[in-house]
């Protein structure tokens, strides 16, 4: 029997290789607002971060966010994705 290879992806802020289920993946929907994306199955241009706070941190700090989406963050979605970060800190392990 084979054995199955798991998705990887690469975290846009850390640029480590890890399984895609153990990072969160990031969407930006096609009328251009970005939202966090639990289920991965979303429409549009994805990118992926780990579920650590430094990482979100750097990838909102500068344009990396924006460079892999190819867009640009509204302040209204940079403060729902900060609000996400600080909601969820125990939960999917962002420390």
């Amino acid at each position: 029997m084979r054995n199955k290879r798991l998705p990887q992806r690469t975290c846009i802020a850390c640029r480590q290789t890890r399984d895609k289920k153990a990072l969160i993946r990031l969407v930006c929907t096609n009328d251009g607002n970005v939202e966090v994306d639990l289920s991965a199955k979303k429409l549009g241009r994805g990118a992926y971060l780990c579920p650590q706070k430094n990482c979100w941190e750097l990838a909102l700090k500068g344009n990396r966010l924006e460079h892999a989406l190819r867009t640009k963050l509204s302040n209204d979605d940079r403060q729902a994705l900060l609000t996400y970060t600080a909601s969820c800190q125990g939960e999917t392990g962002i420390e």
